[in-house]
């Protein structure tokens, strides 16, 4: 994907796009995962596996196989799914700027604060226990797994271990 393609205004892109990779819901996956993490480790979700979480959630494959259970042992999942992990480094790539401007619109609206040790529930956190009228049985599937992510990463070593386990360079 070109760079170019990120800088379309939201109403030039295709509406499927739109609807999937809008700073909003992918705000809320970060979000999401962020506050679960924070939960757990009661410290801030280090940003690189920030970068991660939609790669992980937005591929329905790798979200399908992410494990039921926070305090699986990250390692084992991922021998067990090589074959989705060896697709993530491109993916998150890809991503890459749809990650930015989530957390830059988290930011600009104080759902997020970035600090030097991660990111941290900001002043205005969004509400994340609401549940959208609008809301589909796959977009609640997304959110619950954003959720898991991050107890799951908040159960496992360090951040880098992580990264490199998934084959992504911090």
């Amino acid at each position: 994907m070109a760079a170019s393609r990120w800088s379309l205004s939201w109403r030039d892109r295709p509406p499927e796009e739109a609807a999937l990779l809008n700073p909003a819901f992918c705000g809320e996956l970060i979000a999401r995962a962020t506050k679960d993490y924070e939960r757990i480790r009661a410290a801030p979700f280090p940003l690189p596996l920030a970068f991660v979480v939609l790669p992980l959630l937005l591929h329905p494959p790798t979200k399908d196989a992410l494990p039921g259970r926070a305090n699986t042992t990250f390692a084992t999942w991922s021998a067990d799914n090589e074959a989705l992990l060896a697709e993530l480094p491109e993916r998150t790539l890809r991503l890459r700027p749809i990650s930015r401007e989530a957390l830059l619109f988290l930011t600009q609206h104080r759902a997020l604060t970035v600090t030097a040790d991660g990111l941290k529930t900001g002043a205005a956190p969004m509400k994340l226990s609401a549940k959208t009228s609008s809301s589909t049985p796959d977009a609640d599937d997304i959110r619950r797994a954003a959720g898991l992510i991050g107890r799951w990463f908040a159960n496992q070593g360090a951040p880098v271990q992580i990264l490199q386990t998934m084959g992504v360079t911090p």
